[in-house]
């Protein structure tokens, strides 16, 4: 059995037994029941995916794919490819918005190379590893944006980091990415998934302008049509018209909900990776937190879709895992929450006015 096989075939369903469980806890803090609103459902939520009526918390983690998309050479970018890798470097060095949250809110960042097309692994770069599948995924309009195998393998790299960031005490693992272009293959997911017209879901990305929106919507239409027949499974799907960043961070929502370890869904292009993992693991997105709703396109249409509910709406389209590093100090301070207010016992707060 392969690596991805195995995990998802060892992914068990939350623990309702602990949700109920903390809940009880919460329902003893010295408060009105529920006033702390989704703060609380967020506590059971995290307790059912750890299986841990305590909801005891550990590290915070980022973990951020990059990689580069031929779909680019469609004019769907208003910026050019060398930008990823560019980025890339920035994010590494410390210089990008997620390098500064993940300082600020003390998370630990990983980032990867599953795929620019400039290969700097031989120079590496400070801050960044490198687990390449390609020099960027080919042009889905001219056939499959990558092999099956390595859409697997891709999968597989995520499931591997976050095996290791649980290893490393992780208890929270937030996705996010960069890879100019990369909205395009997010899209086109998105509305193989949900069967969302490709016009509600495709947005601006990097600030395209009504010609570059026209012609992102049509390559989507025709990505989708060419590609029809692959989107039964997750990974033909992936590697049709998905991206290497995607399929990482499809294998760490896989992963993570493996090791019983809830996921920070970023924005948009996160959570085409998300609905993938769901579409190779029905269920999957109960295991999941989605960070906020993205300014980005048909978003909260996608979330819709997964009936998911975001924790913020901030009016971001960033990416990076810039919005899930902001979900998880939120995650952080409904735990602190949880575990540090006193209860009506240990306080000697009467419950009610007699």
């Amino acid at each position: 059995m392969s690596l991805l096989d195995d995990t998802i075939a060892s992914i068990e369903a939350p623990d309702a037994e602990a949700a109920r469980g903390a809940g009880a806890r919460l329902d003893a803090l010295t408060k009105p029941p529920g006033s702390l609103g989704y703060l609380e459902e967020i506590v059971r939520r995290y307790a059912a995916i750890r299986h841990d009526p305590a909801a005891l918390a550990g590290r915070g983690m980022i973990t951020l794919f990059a990689g580069d998309h031929g779909i680019a050479a469609a004019g769907v970018s208003a910026y050019p490819q060398a930008v990823t890798v560019e980025m890339l470097r920035n994010i590494g060095a410390g210089g990008a918005a997620i390098s500064v949250l993940a300082r600020r809110l003390g998370f630990d960042l990983i980032v990867t190379d599953v795929g620019v097309a400039t290969d700097t692994s031989a120079a590496p770069m400070t801050g960044v590893r490198y687990r390449r599948m390609g020099a960027g995924t080919r042009n889905f309009l001219e056939g499959p944006a990558m092999s099956l195998g390595q859409a697997r393998s891709a999968i597989e790299v995520g499931i591997e980091t976050a095996r290791e960031a649980r290893a490393n005490g992780a208890t929270l693992i937030g996705i996010g990415e960069m890879g100019i272009a990369n909205s395009t293959p997010a899209a086109a997911i998105l509305a193989a998934l949900s069967e969302v017209a490709p016009a509600r879901l495709a947005g601006r990305g990097t600030g395209i302008d009504d010609r570059g929106l026209g012609r992102k919507i049509a390559a989507i239409e025709a990505g989708l049509k060419i590609h029809r027949a692959s989107f039964g499974d997750g990974v033909s799907l992936l590697a049709a018209i998905g991206g290497f960043e995607i399929a990482a961070m499809t294998g760490v929502c896989l992963g993570a909900a493996a090791v019983r370890v809830p996921v920070v869904v970023d924005g948009f292009i996160a959570t085409a990776a998300a609905a993938a993992a769901e579409k190779l693991r029905p269920g999957l997105r109960e295991q999941m937190f989605f960070a906020h709703r993205s300014a980005e396109g048909g978003h909260a249409l996608a979330l819709e879709a997964l009936g998911a509910r975001a924790i913020l709406d901030l009016g971001m389209r960033l990416g990076e895992g810039s919005g899930a590093a902001i979900a998880m100090s939120v995650i952080q301070a409904a735990l602190a929450l949880f575990h540090e207010m006193a209860t009506f016992a240990s306080a000697g707060v009467s419950r009610k006015i007699e």
